[in-house]
């Protein structure tokens, strides 16, 4: 005999489940990962990102720009190597050191196929849109600026739409 009150062990694991996925997705959408670099804060959609490395062993490609650190082989796959600052207009900051706090950003599948990464002195860790107020972008801001935001402490945060950055003419310009 059932009970009216039996509790279907697949069905709550089920719905289980998919509540999961869904508070996991809002948390993802809602949270953006902290870089430092030129001076500034920046911040990037967990989803335009596919991973964050330490600085691999690179080979230097002549006659390119001077923040085209190279090309580094990941996992057998030939990435560009970037650093941010340096295509920022800012000083490049040579040589990046294998092992030391800089990181590559590599750039996500919503990239599309250019297999490239940013190179950031510090990733600062996930922040939390809820606890940033909005702000007014800088008027000069390129196409790739995303949001800007503001901090408890009053301190800007820009977000970067790496999906924009990988179409810019500019950073998809290296040759001299």
């Amino acid at each position: 005999m059932a009970r009216a009150g039996k509790l279907d062990l697949r069905v709550f694991q089920q719905e289980l489940a998919a509540r999961l996925a869904a508070k996991t997705a809002a948390q993802v959408e809602s949270s953006r990962l902290g870089l430092a670099a030129a001076g500034q804060q920046w911040l990037i959609r967990l989803a335009d990102a596919s991973e964050v490395i330490p600085m691999p062993p690179l080979a230097t490609v002549p006659l390119t720009r001077p923040w085209f650190l190279g090309v580094a082989n990941i996992r057998g796959n030939l990435h560009s190597v970037i650093d941010f600052a340096g295509f920022l207009g800012h000083a490049v900051v040579a040589p990046h050191a294998a092992g030391g706090s800089s990181r590559v950003v590599l750039l996500g599948p919503r990239a599309g196929e250019l297999r490239a990464g940013i190179v950031v002195p510090r990733v600062t860790g996930l922040r939390n849109l809820a606890e940033l107020a909005p702000a007014l972008p800088p008027a000069d801001a390129p196409a790739w600026y995303g949001q800007r935001w503001i901090d408890a402490e009053g301190a800007a945060w820009q977000e970067i739409d790496l999906t924009g950055l990988a179409r810019d003419p500019e950073f998809l310009q290296v040759g001299l």
